[in-house]
């Protein structure tokens, strides 16, 4: 079983950036499709982006832009380059398989945005 670990958040001014980084215990190649996911405080658990095992990208319209996705090709990591980030973009970050599986979610990694 794969496990996963985020890694990256933190605290920054509006419009600045951070790097999020997913490590998965071995290879999640075998894997089609990865994702970010975000949950903001008393809200539900969103997709944000996501990249299948080709390079393949999607993105929800409020991140597109801004927000890159993409994976080492030894299939260890994903990773979530974030730009001219908002402050509605604060929120705990989570990586996991598209569509999510219970057994994946790791702790996730706290993303605040302010001034």
């Amino acid at each position: 079983q794969v496990q996963l670990v985020e890694s990256g958040g933190g605290l920054v001014q509006p419009g600045g950036s951070l790097r999020l980084s997913c490590a998965a215990s071995r290879s999640f190649f075998s894997i089609i499709r990865m994702g970010w996911y975000r949950q903001a405080p008393g809200k539900q658990r969103d997709l944000v982006a996501s990249i299948t095992r080709t390079g393949s990208t999607n993105y929800v319209d409020s991140v597109k832009g801004r927000f890159t996705i993409s994976r080492d090709n030894a299939g260890n990591t994903v990773y979530l380059q974030m730009d001219s980030l908002k402050p509605e973009d604060t929120a705990i970050y989570y990586c996991n398989k598209v569509p999510p599986l219970g057994d994946l979610w790791g702790q996730g990694t706290q993303v605040t945005i302010s001034s």
